[in-house]
């Protein structure tokens, strides 16, 4: 993607400064077809694009950082590829704990959580425990989620809450909304970035980016690097976000 002003400094338009970066890291499989291996292997090799972007978002202040890991859709794909995924996860997990740690980063998860395997459970209970210090980046996983999903589970914590009569249906307003979704303790993301050349959500943070800026590279994942990175933080830098409202 090409830029009008490739001389703008990423962090120079203070109003732009982001809080909350959240990656569609899409094109693993596409990336590992050609190169005439199968789908798993762009995933393994995603990996370090992972953490390349953290890297990345740790060099630029980033405070939140939430990646689109396993979509509840995910299941339908073939069963080596999910078992594949779901060990690729606790590999990962117990492998990148350390240095976490060592980066002050902070890992949340978000999403249906309990119906993961079991042992993905508990490596994602072990890393989160083992960083909850973590100060200068949270980093947030979103696993078995979709956004219906996420929003559908919000409504039914709701309706048990009115059922109860904890709440009149009277109560429901959007921050209450926001306080029932998975992400009710971060801010919604300023930027939403997807690699692989597809433009869309995919079920991905609907409610939160109503107002965020987005931005959609062909780079596949895991080519996606902190030259990838910078492109995303200029073009956002030179978006002006008036948030339904005009500007002087």
């Amino acid at each position: 993607m090409q830029l009008s002003n490739p001389k703008l400094n990423i962090m120079s338009i203070e109003q732009n400064t982001i809080k909350h970066i959240a990656v569609i890291m899409d094109g693993n499989g596409r990336w590992a077809q050609e190169r005439g291996e199968d789908r798993i292997y762009g995933h393994i090799n995603g990996v370090e694009s992972v953490r390349r972007t953290i890297n990345a978002a740790l060099d630029n202040n980033i405070k939140f950082l939430t990646l689109y890991t396993f979509s509840t859709e995910n299941w339908g794909r073939p069963a080596y590829e999910v078992e594949g995924l779901m060990e690729l996860f606790c590999k990962c997990v117990a492998a990148e704990a350390p240095l976490l740690i060592e980066k002050n980063v902070r890992v949340k998860v978000i999403g249906d959580i309990e119906n993961m395997p079991k042992n993905v459970q508990e490596h994602l209970n072990t890393i989160v425990d083992l960083t909850k210090d973590g100060e200068k980046l949270t980093l947030i996983l979103a696993l078995n989620y979709s956004s219906k999903d996420e929003i559908t589970r919000a409504i039914k914590k709701i309706a048990c809450k009115i059922e109860n009569k904890e709440i009149n249906p009277q109560d429901i307003t959007q921050s209450l909304i926001n306080q029932h979704l998975d992400t009710a303790n971060y801010p919604d993301p300023d930027l939403i970035i997807r690699t692989s050349g597809e433009c869309r959500l995919s079920n991905f943070l609907l409610w939160q980016s109503a107002y965020s800026e987005m931005y959609f590279t062909d780079t596949l994942w895991p080519d996606f690097n902190k030259e990838s990175f910078d492109e995303a933080l200029k073009s956002y830098s030179s978006r002006n976000r008036r948030f339904g409202t005009l500007t002087k």
